[in-house]
Formats: C-alpha cells, sequence, structure tokens
C-alpha cells in the first residue's frame, strides 16, 4: 500500500494516474475528495491534510498497512494559525517519524531545488527542514529537487495567462533568476522510474531549457497568443501591494509576498538533466509544452 500525500495538485494527480495503472494500492490523505475526481472510487481515502499532522489518530490510520509514503504535499504559503515552517517542515517530520514507528520502507520527499537553512524565502528553509527530517528517519529515503513545475492549468501558469490580458506584463524584480522549469508530467514519471529502480537516493529534477522568470513570463503569454511587453515592478512596490490586499482578502488573495519572494531565487542544477536522464526520462521544454500545437 501506498499513502500518497498532495494527489490533487499537478504532479500528485498525475503520479496517482501513473500508480493506478500500474495496478498500485494507493491511499490518498486529502481535505476534498472530490478534487480526485473519477479517480476517488479508485482509491483509499484518509481525511486529513498538513494542518492536520499534529493528530496521532490521523496518522496512525493513514499509515496503516502502509510500506511506501510519497509526500508532495506543500505549502508555498501561510495558512493561519499555521506557519508555512509547520505545514512543510514540521508536518514533515511529524510524518517520516510517524511512518517510522509503522515499519514503512520507503519515503519519498518532494524537496525543493535552492532549499538551504540560510535562504531568504521562509518557504525553501521550510523545504530544507523536511528534508534534513526524512533523512533522520529509519525508512530508505527518496529526495526529490525539482525547480520551478509547471503544468498547463498550474496556479502560476493560469494568472500569468490572465496578466496577458493587460496591456503590459508585470513581473516581480528584475526577472532575471533562472530556473529549468520541469512539467509535472515528467516529474510524476522520474518518482515512478525511481521506485521501480527501488534504490534510495537523491535526484535533481530540471527540464532541458534554462529560462529567466522573465523569459518564462513572456513564454506563457505567447503560447497563449498574447504576447506582451513585460514590466519590471519594483519589489518595494511588489510587497506593498500583495501585502495590502493580503490584509483586504485575507487567504483568497491570488498570490502572497511569500509566493513573490520564491520566484527571486535562482533554482538550477549545476548537473543539468544527468538525474533525470539517469531514470530513464527525457524531459519536455516549457516551450514545447505550452505550445498550442503541442
Amino acid at each position: 500500500m501506498i499513502l500518497l500525500t498532495g494527489a490533487t495538485g499537478s504532479t500528485g494527480s498525475r503520479l496517482l494516474e501513473k500508480l493506478l495503472v500500474a495496478g498500485e494500492d494507493v491511499r490518498c490523505l486529502v481535505r476534498e475528495p472530490r478534487r480526485l475526481g473519477k479517480r476517488r472510487v479508485d482509491v483509499q481515502i484518509t481525511m486529513g491534510d498538513l494542518r492536520e499532522l499534529s493528530d496521532p489518530y490521523l496518522l496512525r490510520q493513514a499509515l496503516r498497512g502502509v510500506d511506501t509514503v510519497i509526500h508532495l504535499a506543500a505549502s508555498l504559503r501561510d495558512q493561519p494559525p499555521f506557519r508555512v515552517e509547520e505545514l512543510n517542515g514540521l508536518a514533515t517530520a511529524r510524518l517520516a517519524q510517524a511512518a517510522e514507528r509503522a515499519g514503512v520502507e520507503r519515503f519519498a520527499y518532494f524537496s525543493a531545488l535552492s532549499a538551504s537553512p540560510v535562504q531568504r524565502t521562509r518557504f525553501l528553509r521550510s523545504k530544507w527542514a523536511g528534508e534534513q527530517a526524512v533523512l533522520a528517519s529509519s525508512p530508505d529515503t527518496l529526495i526529490f529537487r525539482p525547480s520551478i513545475v509547471f503544468d498547463e492549468s498550474d496556479p502560476w501558469v493560469t494568472l500569468m495567462r490572465r496578466f496577458s490580458f493587460l496591456p503590459v506584463m508585470p513581473v516581480s524584480g528584475n526577472g532575471r533568476s533562472e530556473y529549468q522549469p520541469i512539467w509535472a508530467d515528467d516529474a510524476a514519471a522520474a518518482v515512478m522510474a525511481a521506485l521501480e529502480k527501488g534504490d534510495a537516493g537523491a535526484w535533481d529534477l530540471v527540464g532541458p531549457e534554462q529560462l529567466t522568470y522573465s523569459q518564462m513570463s513572456a513564454l506563457v503569454a505567447r503560447a497563449a497568443g498574447r504576447p506582451r511587453p513585460l514590466w519590471h515592478v519594483p519589489l518595494p512596490l511588489v510587497h506593498l501591494g500583495l501585502s495590502t490586499l493580503h490584509r483586504i482578502f485575507g487567504e483568497k488573495v491570488f498570490a502572497t509576498w511569500q509566493e513573490a519572494e520564491v520566484l527571486q531565487i535562482p533554482m538550477t542544477s549545476a548537473s543539468g538533466t544527468t538525474d533525470i536522464d539517469s531514470l530513464g526520462i527525457a524531459p519536455r521544454s516549457m516551450s514545447d509544452v505550452l505550445s498550442p500545437t503541442a
């Protein structure tokens, strides 16, 4: 039995489909089972999310009979009263420790490129904390460190498409931070391949293109058929604007400063696509995936 968190996200939904096609028994930890779509009748469901991983009863129910945990769920922003450090770092530690007590054999964790204890963004520091907790647990560990993960309908791509209706495309800061964006389907395929190999290890998950934030934004606009000039919004103005909107609209705001700040941090791998190539995956480029003819 596999316990999958984050099954309704871009990567998780694609991974769930691959696991079920492969004949795996899957239990999903989800808050809204309806978001699993038609696959909700093909899996076991434990109701819950990152905010509830302090509940020992929930953890025991989720891990009963499980031999592999795949932990994809994460939050880019605070969910008051819970801070991102608890949602990503502490929740992962609790899940990893509970998996060890339950005799789980393998624990796969989605960390992030550039995660470290000294990053200026709380999200990347929290992902580093989660990674350390997983590595300290007894099950065989599989660590995946993706760059920006994108999909045709993920929240960031959707937001950029909406921005492309404006006369100019707003970009936070100078837009020079570099990424190697990886398609969610390729990321899911890499996880499947690593599980099939059966070896513990760590893999950088990156795509074949190295693009700046500005280039990714312009690419989305072109793919939508609305190429636009870019407007580089000074970071102090971005911080003021998003903070004000957050105070007005609360958690329903379209973006937070925490999320905007992550896009100021480069996320590239010195080894390029070597790791994902070693798993037998030939990643597709962002321009290829988002092309109208793809």
